[in-house]
């Protein structure tokens, strides 16, 4: 801004006169920030939302897989609401679409029987985690504080007995490529503790010959899980047996996997072909109750409180954020010991 001064003989003192670029920016900011917020006030819940998606994946680093269940959990209350408006958002609609998820059937199939309450919940965590994002930019939307969560039962593990874990891992039929790669998959997940999406990420030239390995989990966070002999002797098995280039560890061996060769694709196992995997076996040791990847995740827990290990140590092999997640497993052990004092003390008093 340029300083113009009074004319001879009058006050020294000169007064600010503005030019044309002070002029300009003093007209043109005001417009822009008003611009600006009126585009902020007029966006819809469908363009809040994909913003909330991109910050939790790029600012809070999510994984593709928590993103996709997010989207679709607040895409779910947007269908509800039937209103891309924010002020549509209160009290009654979120005590009716509460009551709409407990109504809501769990698959399209008829007679189905409908969502569970842990599965109510993570609709209601993903809105609540929605409104906060909204509330911390000044947006005015629905108090995310309100946002109360079902009540549950106490989580119970699904765990399996030491016969039937034995006869897991001796049901694959190791004379064919696809038998030596299930029972690699089988000794991998009981020795490391891994969850079935970290094993599938995992590929054939990582260098095995310190017993140890790094992996990304939840949240992009990285930690090392350690291997029994028996898991790097079936994976060195399985490998060997191997004549393909994928970079994957395990990998497609159905007739229908060759034409994804053929173009060039890659033919890494998904997290479901793990779980039927798991299934598969499972029935064939004739074993009764569900058995998935993550029972062996269980197995793995629970072995090393039997034999020791202290729960932060659990906390840190498992990759859980807080020790509250690894708690679960004391109550397990706590019933393991009662049942083995009940069973050996003071057998001669009886």
């Amino acid at each position: 801004m340029k300083l113009i001064p009074w004319p001879a003989g009058r006050c020294k003192q000169t007064t600010p006169v503005p030019d044309r670029l002070s002029v300009r920016l003093f007209l043109f900011i005001p417009f822009r920030v008003f611009f600006l917020m009126s585009y902020n006030i007029h966006m819809t819940l469908s363009e809040y939302k994909d913003q909330f998606l991109e910050y939790i994946e790029i600012e809070k680093g999510r994984s593709h897989l928590t993103v996709r269940n997010y989207n679709h959990y607040i895409s779910r209350f947007v269908e509800f609401l039937k209103s891309e408006d924010l002020a549509a958002i209160s009290d009654k609609v979120m005590r009716e679409y509460r009551l709409y998820l407990n109504r809501l059937p769990a698959t399209q199939k008829k007679n189905s029987a409908t969502l569970d309450k842990k599965t109510q919940n993570y609709h209601m965590i993903a809105l609540r985690a929605f409104f906060k994002y909204l509330r911390k930019r000044g947006v005015n939307i629905f108090d995310p504080e309100k946002i109360e969560l079902a009540k549950t039962p106490g989580r119970e593990l699904d765990l399996i007995s030491d016969k039937e874990l034995e006869r897991l891992m001796s049901s694959p039929d190791i004379n064919s490529i696809t038998g030596l790669r299930d029972a690699a998959i089988l000794q991998m997940l009981f020795s490391t503790g891994l969850r079935v999406s970290e094993l599938c990420g995992l590929d054939r030239y990582m260098d095995m010959t310190s017993r140890e390995i790094s992996v990304r989990g939840k949240g992009g966070k990285v930690r090392v899980v350690f291997l029994s002999d028996m898991a790097v002797d079936a994976v060195n098995r399985y490998l060997d047996k191997r004549v393909d280039i994928d970079e994957a560890m395990f990998v497609d061996h159905s007739p229908r996997a060759h034409s994804r060769i053929q173009k060039g694709e890659s033919t890494r196992l998904t997290t479901r072909s793990v779980e039927r995997v798991i299934e598969k076996y499972a029935t064939l040791a004739g074993i009764a109750k569900k058995c998935t990847p993550h029972v062996l995740r269980h197995s793995f827990a629970t072995d090393l409180l039997y034999n020791g290990a202290d729960l932060r140590t659990v906390q840190m092999m498992l990759g859980h954020a807080s020790i509250a997640t690894t708690q679960v497993y004391t109550n397990v052990t706590n019933k393991f010991l009662r049942d083995q004092f009940e069973k050996f003390h003071n057998k001669k008093g009886k």
